[in-house]
């Protein structure tokens, strides 16, 4: 049986990369196309994971820049993280297959 952990994460879309400081242990990754996120902190009190995209809310564009960014944040190809709930909502869980032994501590180094 295939092992799977889930990720809680917050999507905030239409973010712009110019001139703002990041978050301690947060890292800016170039996506397809000319779409850029941050991913690094972490919102409410369960931690998700703030993952911040340059596509806007539009036909599932933010949730895909998203996934791929969390999967090159963490090193992951990007077959490896699928979106699990929250489509259609900024709160998102994200499901990693066959995750990495060190997969906690490379969330919490993203989380600051």
């Amino acid at each position: 049986m295939e092992a799977a952990v889930k990720i809680a994460i917050r999507v905030k879309p239409g973010w712009s990369p110019r001139g703002r400081a990041g978050q301690p242990g947060a890292v800016t990754v170039s996506l397809s196309g000319s779409a850029r996120a941050r991913v690094g902190g972490s919102y409410g009190d369960a931690g998700a994971l703030v993952v911040a995209v340059t596509e806007r809310a539009v036909d599932g564009r933010a949730t895909a820049a998203a996934v791929e960014a969390v999967a090159a944040a963490l090193g992951l190809p990007k077959s490896a993280v699928t979106l699990h709930t929250g489509a259609a909502s900024r709160d998102k869980v994200l499901l990693v297959r066959d995750p990495p032994a060190d997969l906690a501590d490379r969330l919490a180094a993203l989380r600051g």
